[in-house]
């Protein structure tokens, strides 16, 4: 898949194309990522992409017209590069979109890709955004500088989904979300761990080699740490009926309600 994204900051993209685990997608193709410069596509000496607002207040607006050649570009070369029936979704990073969660990452993984726009400062001239833009996404209710971390987190987020990304096929499938509830603690070597707190050890089911029981004590985890902190996720998770006849009597037993 192929994401193009246009941006002021590029070099905000490029340390994590080369770091960490995900890296793996980039460097074998699995998640192509192009970089567009806005400014690239600026007129004038100083290369101005942004202007004061029509009916006053703080702040600048990003201009339609560099954007206008800078999307043209990309999609002229996605024509080139790619044999796509349509022209790739635009996505616009806003507080005011649609909240990225697991299932619109995992729509995304399974697409040919998008075109990703990282608006700045106040925001973009609405005139582009209505001639354009096929999907708004937020990362949660708060404000950020612009959408190159939101664009950042969704490249992360798709990468991890590639085939032989993570290492262990099944890693991504344990993960917060992937089947609507939170994910449960992990525990790792030393068995048990001196600190001046003193001695803890880890959950005894662990150690017991019986993989049902483990696969059980994970779920009712799962259960717990979600129905505390995200009851609203349990909701959904019994609305899809996602819970099983011992979720629900595990659930009955706890005091969270």
């Amino acid at each position: 898949m192929r994401f193009d994204v246009i941006t002021l900051f590029p070099e905000l993209f490029e340390p994590h194309l080369i770091h960490g685990i995900t890296r793996r997608a980039y460097e074998s193709g699995q998640v192509d990522v192009r970089l567009w410069p806005l400014r690239d596509f600026a007129d004038g000496q100083y290369r101005r992409v942004d202007d004061r607002p029509y009916g006053g207040g703080p702040g600048m607006v990003l201009l339609a017209e560099p954007l206008e050649r800078a999307l043209a570009a990309v999609r002229a070369a996605r024509a080139c590069d790619t044999a796509e029936a349509t022209p790739a979704p635009v996505v616009h990073f806003t507080p005011t979109g649609r909240r990225l969660d697991q299932q619109v990452v995992s729509e995304i993984a399974a697409s040919p890709g998008a075109v990703l726009l990282c608006g700045r400062y106040e925001g973009i001239d609405q005139r582009f955004l209505d001639r354009h833009v096929d999907i708004e996404l937020s990362l949660g209710d708060f404000v950020l500088s612009g959408g190159e971390l939101p664009a950042l987190a969704l490249l992360d987020a798709v990468a991890r989904l590639q085939d032989g990304v993570l290492g262990d096929a099944q890693s991504h499938q344990q993960d917060s979300f992937s089947d609507g509830l939170l994910e449960g603690p992990h525990y790792s070597r030393p068995e048990v761990l001196s600190t001046d707190d003193g001695v803890t050890t880890i959950p005894p089911v662990l150690l017991s080699g019986h993989h049902g029981q483990i696969a059980r004590w994970r779920r009712e985890q799962s259960l717990a740490l979600t129905a505390r902190r995200r009851p609203d996720l349990i909701e959904a998770a019994r609305a899809a009926r996602r819970l099983s006849r011992e979720d629900e009597r595990f659930l009955t037993a706890l005091d969270v309600y």
